[in-house]
């Protein structure tokens, strides 16, 4: 078919020009303003339990001796504790299964906005804990707080893939990977004893939560809607135009109009697909598998162990008590340093490089902190090479896998299938993440040293698969992703198979 009459030096240096749209104000606005209200909220929770957390389990224990006339047992402080920590991933599944009805009626950016209000009541549930006297308005806030978790890293992604240029799409998924980093870097640093992290100001830790949301809240409402969503769901051709024109910076803004106009074509019959519709959906098959195998490997890799009980893990490894705050503050600085070369180089290096190498170098690490740990006690230079490893597992999760899975998700799927994609990423997500919270302790008790090691074949495993499976994705159309996978799913997407021929023998 003939579509241009046009020279082909001049056909080229338009396409050149295209691509020459780069960061807008806008698309750098709605990127950090959109991160620093969720995904940085989300490392912050990692990560803000873990210096207080002597001072929460004496709260718990007065307590409970103040309503019950004696000391909390043992295996109830732990229990509760198990709960506290890991009751935040089940409400980030909650938060995950309401993220597709929210998004239908209220759109990306309007998700993110009404979120805010999770992590205000969180914050002012579990602030006010201490001074009423109950510990379960801190486990109630927790919960809340995960919902909140859940709804942002399901809807931010979704956002900045929606309204980032392919060319920019990696790097702009990035940013959600970056504010989680340093938001666990956040946290770390405010928990220091010289700051919040001691006995009277504990609950300011929490406290804290509601500046990132305010400032989403008062900002946000500034900048455009996902024109992808105006155009596919509401249909408005008017606003996504606008929103396109302040988002890439210039007034012509017709042919991003038109592409997603004739994929909208090319879909018009087809409805947000549910879960099951895209379960049972032979030609997204192996992008579904990927992705659950993905994110299960991104919450099972071992790191949010570090993050959860990084002091237990330096005090094992023979670190005096009163080094430990400032060197869990170095894993934070590693992993925000990790994540913004990963930034850098994603559009560069691809999406299947920094993966595939990332897993691979954690499970390397892995393997090496558990000799170290073994070692210990056979010399006292030992214990820092076990810090030496943690960083360097870090440094590996940060580089590739800890932000990548969010945007193959959002790369994988059409419009249609991509709400119902991130309920099933975020399903696995949030339990695995409560998964590795809860059963830590237990496996670190049972296997001792050795624990790591389950993570390592997890993270071995994890490279191995995308290794063999994974395409690379960068600067390529979700139409070009998904043929791609036709091959192995035998099957083209709904809305492109009559529009194929039959493939070349």
């Amino acid at each position: 078919m003939k579509f241009s009459e046009k020279d082909p030096a001049e056909n080229k240096e338009s396409h050149a020009a295209k691509n020459k749209t780069g960061w807008t104000c806008s698309l750098v606005g709605a990127s950090l303003v959109g991160a620093f209200g969720s995904s940085f909220l989300y490392g912050y929770n990692l990560s803000v339990v873990n210096a207080p957390t002597l001072y929460i389990k004496a709260f718990y224990n007065e307590s409970w001796q103040r309503r019950h006339g004696q000391p909390i047992g043992p295996d109830t402080l732990t229990l509760l504790w198990s709960v506290t920590v890991s009751i935040f991933a089940i409400g980030g599944l909650v938060g995950t299964l309401m993220v597709k009805l929210l998004g239908k009626f209220l759109g990306r950016k309007s998700t993110l906005l009404v979120n805010n209000g999770f992590a205000i009541t969180a914050a002012l549930l579990m602030a006010c804990a201490l001074q009423a006297g109950a510990f379960e308005m801190l486990i109630v806030g927790r919960f809340i707080m995960g919902v909140d978790g859940g709804i942002a890293l399901s809807a931010l992604p979704l956002y900045l893939n929606e309204i980032s240029p392919k060319e920019l799409r990696g790097s702009l998924g990035q940013v959600m990977a970056i504010f989680i980093c340093v938001g666990v870097l956040t946290g770390q640093l405010l928990g220091l004893p010289q700051l919040l992290g001691k006995e009277s100001a504990w609950p300011y830790l929490f406290g804290v939560i509601v500046v990132p949301a305010v400032i989403q809240l008062v900002s946000l409402p500034f900048l455009p809607e996902s024109p992808r969503y105006l155009l596919f769901e509401k249909h408005d051709e008017e606003g996504a135009m606008k929103a396109f024109q302040m988002l890439l910076g210039r007034a012509d803004v017709s042919q991003e109009v038109e592409e997603v106009l004739a994929e909208s074509c090319m879909h018009r019959n087809l409805r947000l697909a549910s879960v099951l519709e895209l379960l049972r959906e032979s030609s997204a098959r192996w992008q579904v598998i990927t992705v659950v195998i993905t994110m299960a490997c991104y919450q099972l890799c071992g790191l949010n162990v570090i993050w959860f009980y990084t002091n237990s893990i330096f005090g094992a490894a023979g670190i005096p008590l009163e080094k430990i705050p400032y060197i869990t503050l170095s894993t934070g600085a590693v992993e925000t340093l990790a994540a913004i070369f990963s930034g850098l180089a994603i559009e560069r290096l691809g999406r299947r490089p920094l993966l595939i190498g990332g897993f691979g170098l954690m499970a390397f690490f892995l393997g090496a902190l558990t000799i170290t740990l073994t070692l210990q006690d056979r010399a006292p230079w030992i214990p820092y090479l076990s810090i030496v490893c943690v960083l360097a597992v870090i440094a590996s999760f940060c580089s590739g896998p800890g932000g990548i899975p969010f945007i193959l998700t959002g790369e994988f799927f059409q419009q249609s299938q991509r709400p119902a994609a991130f309920i099933i990423a975020g399903t696995v997500n949030w339990l695995s993440n409560f998964t590795v919270g809860l059963i830590f302790p237990f496996i670190q008790k049972s296997l001792d040293t050795y624990c790591f090691l389950v993570f390592a074949t997890i993270c071995a495993t994890g490279a191995i698969y995308l290794y063999l499976v994974l395409p690379e994705t960068k600067n390529r159309t979700h139409s070009e992703i998904s043929q791609a996978f036709a091959k192995r799913n035998k099957a083209y997407p709904p809305g492109e198979r009559a529009m194929q021929s039959p493939p070349p023998q």
